[in-house]
């Protein structure tokens, strides 16, 4: 998770830009943003306004910045993406002005803009400058289109239909990676008819690449033809042979069109290593299949004559979930050394604790709690366990004392404050949440995990919304195309009765996951939309998914869908 830590001078900067910070507010509606000012004090005044949640005032202040550097795109670029993500149209618009005058043929850029013209219906314009990219020499220009298309788009349909004049006009570059990108675009859309027509043209272009097989089994899947796309992969298995690129992403659409088994057994063919059997363990324990999850451990205990790390880590991990711990202990316990010696040293606690051992489970975790040998990241890791089984056993009393333990030893701890505050959220204290997540912020003040869950829990917890929408601005200047930060923008926007904007945020951010909260989400602002055919459709998508999901019980209570 990419943090900055602010040293003691970063602190006394922010400060003083708070002091200072009403001097310099951006200038009132209809006063004059072209006097001249100060590069550094813009710049910093836009830095504090982005550390505080307020996009509008940040892109203001970096655009002011950029318009007194003369030679510096960078600030342009700055203030041009801060706009778009705040929504700005106006002020984005007046940012990639300036950006192009600084940069005129930066493909970044072009792509920023082409998003610009995308989102006020500005279609023609929009793709003229896509095409110009989609025909530009540089083989990247290809890539910055796509991005255009694709990210924080209003209106996928729109979209959509400015991809489709774009094949009509030949400009998308004979280059199969291309056209696979934009079919899984069309996808996305949820647009079925376009993506059946770039498979099409795919296969006309490239009769003979099994990557154009995957695409059209995606699409088949899409569609709701299982038997289609299952035949399809049929028809291409034997290639996975040929390269473990290959046989990994058949695999992957197999487990997508929800057979993890025939994944595992795609993944059994050819020369075998420890990626390949863990993957097929994996599926297996998803599919829940024992007899061929037994066939693996056979295969793999039949090879572990050599002390290797990685294949006894994994032996014990296929005995611990065959419940042969005895041997997983074992196993375990025979790990020579290295990054799986620590995860073997706490995966053997787990074993003694799923075995009833508990004392002496706990004993162990203690043990290396307290070994100054053992290195930092064990050591805080065993305070995790320790409380997560205690969680298990249902002693809340433990799971409290061993955070508070933990926090002794480690002043501060992020991991460790985030796994607290989860158990506060988890009790309905809320205030304690908030005060553990807040701790992790003035340590790290851009930790973008600590940022989308404080604004996600008093968006979803609390009526203190203008609050949550700062907070997640910040993990959407950081992380802007996250599906959990995208989420929750769209979440805090329903929550402030934005219901439309919500759910087109919301949306966007199903496509990029799905997930059984984002869906829950989805179909809440559909049946207070009034579209409710609609609403248990995504109901229904996220209890396939799970169907104890708290938010996803929590909604359905809310609408009285499930009576």
């Amino acid at each position: 998770m990419p943090a900055i830590h602010f040293s003691s001078r970063g602190f006394f900067l922010a400060g003083l830009l708070a002091a200072v910070l009403p001097v310099l507010a951006p200038p009132a509606s209809g006063q004059s943003r072209g006097q001249p000012e100060d590069v550094l004090a813009a710049s910093m005044a836009g830095e504090y306004a982005l550390q505080s949640g307020r996009l509008d005032q940040a892109a203001d202040w970096y655009l002011r910045a950029a318009r007194a550097a003369a030679d510096d795109p960078g600030l342009a670029e700055r203030a041009a993406r801060i706009a778009l993500l705040a929504n700005d149209d106006a002020l984005a618009g007046e940012a990639i002005k300036l950006w192009k005058l600084r940069a005129p043929r930066s493909l970044p850029m072009r792509s920023a803009e082409a998003t610009w013209l995308l989102r006020g219906g500005r279609e023609r314009a929009a793709r003229r400058e896509l095409e110009a990219m989609l025909r530009d020499p540089d083989p990247d220009g290809w890539r910055h289109a796509l991005a255009a298309l694709g990210s924080g788009t209003r209106d996928p349909a729109a979209s959509a239909k400015v991809l489709g004049r774009l094949i009509d006009a030949g400009a998308i570059p004979d280059r199969l990676q291309a056209w696979l990108a934009f079919g899984g675009l069309a996808q996305r859309f949820g647009e079925l008819p376009l993506a059946e027509r770039i498979v099409q043209e795919v296969v006309r272009r490239f009769p003979d690449e099994p990557r154009v097989a995957l695409l059209r089994a995606s699409q088949q899947r899409e569609g709701g033809d299982v038997e289609a796309a299952t035949r399809t992969l049929a028809a291409i298995e034997d290639q996975a042979e040929v390269s473990p690129e290959l046989r990994l992403a058949i695999a992957a659409e197999y487990d997508n069109l929800g057979d993890p088994v025939a994944a595992a057994r795609i993944m059994a063919r050819g020369p075998q290593d420890e990626r390949s059997y863990g993957l097929r363990a994996s599926l297996l324990v998803k599919a829940g299949d024992t007899p061929a999850l037994e066939q693996v451990y056979a295969e793999l205990r039949s090879e572990a004559g050599a002390p290797d790390p990685g294949q006894r880590l994994l032996l014990g991990q296929l005995a611990e979930y065959l419940e042969r711990h005895e041997d997983a202990l074992e196993w375990y316990r025979s790990v020579p050394g290295g990054e799986q010696r620590r995860v073997a040293q706490l995966r053997a606690t787990k074993v003694l604790h799923d075995l009833g051992r508990g004392q002496e489970a706990f004993a162990a975790l203690r043990a290396l709690q307290s070994d100054a040998v053992v290195d930092e990241d064990t050591r805080r890791d065993a305070y995790l366990l320790e409380a997560e089984l205690h969680k298990e056993d249902g002693d809340a009393e433990a799971e409290h004392d061993t955070f508070a333990r933990g926090l002794a030893a480690y002043p501060d701890e992020g991991a460790l404050l985030y796994a607290r505050a989860l158990m506060w959220e988890r009790r309905d204290d809320i205030a304690r949440a908030e005060a553990d997540l807040r701790r992790i912020l003035v340590a790290e003040p851009e930790n973008v995990a600590a940022l989308n869950a404080l604004g996600y829990t008093l968006a979803d917890r609390t009526t203190r919304y203008a609050e949550a929408l700062e907070l997640i601005d910040r993990a959407r200047v950081a992380e802007p195309d996250a599906a959990a930060i995208v989420d929750s923008y769209g979440w805090v926007l329903y929550r402030l009765g934005r219901h439309q904007e919500a759910l087109v945020e919301l949306q966007r951010a199903w496509r990029l996951m799905r997930d059984p909260e984002i869906g829950a989400h989805v179909a809440e602002v559909l049946w207070v939309l009034g579209r409710r055919d609609e609403a248990r459709e995504y109901f229904e998508k996220s209890r396939e998914l799970d169907p104890e999901n708290r938010s996803l019980l929590r909604a359905l209570r809310k609408t009285g869908a499930d009576i």
